[in-house]
């Protein structure tokens, strides 16, 4: 789920300190501080599509581990995947992304085993156990043979953008919404 920075901001990995951006532009050569309609481009370009795996789900705050995990709704994956039958990897920025991930939309996949699942140093700030230097490298090595392939992933053809209502923006809100 968007932390309240990226809700508020209506973009992906808003918050100042997440590393998603910085690691991405490392990884394909783009500023990581260019305007946010350039960096969704450039994911377009090299083929990487991005989504939540969580669509709504009730949380105090930012922390993943905050998500009340009955109440969490699954973004339509399993459509995604039919409507993009190309895509063959999905990487989780973090554990609790692919906790998810199989405990709501694996079970729901016809050809759930047809893709290669990876959880790769979650780019939250959170996240102090990783430099980011030693997120780069795993991110790297988990990206960078896909990225230099001709069968990529098809990217998504809208800019992702976070869709909040106002009761979605604060930290103290019950319902987080996710990018669409």
């Amino acid at each position: 789920m968007p932390g309240v920075a990226s809700l508020v901001a209506g973009r992906y990995y808003a918050h100042a300190r997440n590393a998603f951006w910085p690691l991405m532009g490392a990884l394909l050569g783009f500023a990581a501080d260019a305007p946010y309609a350039a960096r969704t481009a450039a994911l377009r370009a090299a083929g990487v599509a991005l989504w939540d795996v969580l669509h709504t789900c009730a949380r105090a705050g930012s922390l993943d581990a905050m998500i009340d995990r009955d109440s969490a709704v699954a973004n339509d994956l399993p459509a995604f995947f039919a409507a993009h039958p190309r895509v063959r990897h999905v990487f989780f920025n973090g554990a609790a992304a692919e906790d998810c991930f199989r405990r709501h939309v694996l079970p729901h996949l016809a050809a759930g085993g047809a893709l290669r699942l990876a959880r790769l140093p979650s780019t939250s700030p959170a996240n102090a156990a990783f430099s980011f230097e030693q997120k780069l490298a795993v991110w790297r090595a988990a990206l960078s043979p896909l990225l230099a392939d001709d069968e990529r992933m098809p990217a998504r053809q809208e800019e992702p953008r976070c869709n909040t209502s106002p009761a979605t923006t604060t930290p103290e809100s019950a319902r987080k919404r996710s990018p669409r």
